[in-house]
């Protein structure tokens, strides 16, 4: 390989790594907006929070319910951050907490069925506020850019497997 060969070959590499570098950089405000913009509507339309939305949709997957500990594993945030959101829950009937047989430390949650309706009537908003947002995306480009950001979650979290 000769020097101009090579010199072509890191150029090439530096402009792919700047286009990288750039795509997160839009990912990560194009998250931020999208966020923001849901949050106020679950604010405005149902006086409620992302957090909680998130919970009710974790709980929602899982008609058993869960212990405290896997729904804070489900969300990956800390159980200290689940703790306030379920007591608001369990407070507006959305939400049933009950004992762990054999574990007095540990408590199940699980939706009512008021929740559950709840949360039906809030998730199809938050669907159309979506579709909405993103209506400018082909459902081909939709597709390939969700199978892109999937390879790149997936490689992540076989790297934290393996450590």
């Amino acid at each position: 390989m000769n020097q101009d060969s090579l010199s072509q070959e890191v150029s090439g590499q530096e402009n792919t790594s700047k286009d990288r570098l750039r795509l997160w950089l839009r990912v990560l405000k194009a998250t931020r907006t999208v966020e923001s913009a849901i949050r106020e509507n679950l604010r405005q339309e149902f006086a409620t929070t992302l957090p909680r939305f998130d919970v009710m949709a974790a709980l929602t997957q899982h008609d058993e319910g869960l212990k405290m500990s896997e729904l804070s594993s489900v969300l990956k945030v800390s159980n200290g951050n689940v703790t306030g959101i379920i007591e608001r829950l369990v407070e507006d009937g959305h939400v049933l907490r009950e004992k762990v047989p054999g574990d007095r430390r540990a408590s199940r949650v699980r939706l009512t069925s008021a929740g559950s309706a709840e949360f039906a009537r809030q998730a199809a908003a938050h669907e159309a506020w979506i579709d909405k947002i993103f209506a400018e995306v082909t459902p081909d480009a939709a597709q390939s850019m969700a199978e892109a950001l999937d390879g790149v979650a997936r490689r992540l979290d076989n790297k934290d497997s393996e450590t």
